[in-house]
């Protein structure tokens, strides 16, 4: 058990439900930290996603995220053009990069072909390995701050990639739900910190440079366990000088394992 530790996630309380019950059932304090916000490229996306399957016509489809799926499906409906995108993604075989974006897509109507063991972009290219996709035509869209480690890591196995960017990401605006953080991270009552993505590493430190100089940011940082979702997650923490654990599993609910062996090691 976790008996009063206090741990922060950089989602926002919406999307940090399974963290925050998790830390609940272990008796720890959760701290949801909305740290990125997205901006959605607005209506286009839908026909930018249409015309590129029309041109393009790719093999595969593979979705990295739920929120691609909310934002690309909802603007759909916003447009009437719902039917037209499904029957497009449905005319390829779908993947999806794990279990929470395959629950968006079927909530979509979208029936989903393959899903890999590891829920990364790692994962993505072994079961691509696997089914020998080799010339094989694959449409991503994502977000536009994404690295382009998936699109060159495909490349290399012999099969052309198409991303279609659908948002852009930026620090989250309004951080007056941080103020509850700031005030324990000061006083160093956090216990841990659990890095969700690498642009939400970015986020935290441009939203947490306002009210601290780097030298003491990066200090009472290395007084707390710090756990990164992914080694994404983790190579972007080690450009702020941030030391950090790997969850083994690159979901929610590994990131919370991670801090809780940490925590009570």
């Amino acid at each position: 058990m976790l008996d009063g530790k206090t741990i922060a996630i950089t989602r926002s309380k919406d999307d940090a439900a399974e963290f925050i019950s998790l830390s609940e059932q272990n008796h720890a304090k959760p701290l949801p930290l909305p740290t990125i916000e997205l901006v959605s490229k607005g209506e286009k996306i839908v026909d930018e996603f249409l015309e590129s399957v029309e041109k393009y016509n790719p093999d595969y489809s593979v979705f990295m995220s739920s929120k691609a799926v909310k934002l690309l499906f909802d603007t759909a409906k916003r447009v009437d053009k719902l039917d037209k995108l499904q029957l497009a993604v449905a005319n390829t075989i779908v993947m999806s990069v794990g279990p929470k974006t395959t629950i968006a897509l079927e909530n979509e109507g979208i029936k989903v072909n393959l899903q890999p063991t590891t829920f990364s972009s790692v994962g993505v290219g072994e079961e691509f390995t696997q089914i020998n996709a080799v010339g094989k035509k694959v449409i991503v869209p994502r977000s536009g701050a994404s690295t382009p480690f998936l699109k060159e890591l495909l490349n290399k196995i012999g099969i052309d990639v198409l991303e279609i960017h659908l948002y852009d990401v930026c620090a989250f605006r309004d951080t007056t739900q941080w103020n509850e953080f700031r005030e324990l991270f000061s006083q160093n009552k956090v216990d841990g910190v659990v890095f969700t993505s690498a642009s939400s590493v970015r986020g935290f430190f441009e939203i947490m440079s306002k009210d601290y100089d780097d030298d003491k940011l990066l200090e009472n940082l290395a007084k707390l366990s710090v756990v990164s979702i992914g080694p994404f997650t983790s190579d972007e923490l080690k450009k702020f000088n941030v030391k950090n654990i790997v969850s083994q599993v690159h979901t929610v609910a590994g990131a919370f394992d991670a801090m809780k062996n940490t925590l009570t090691a």
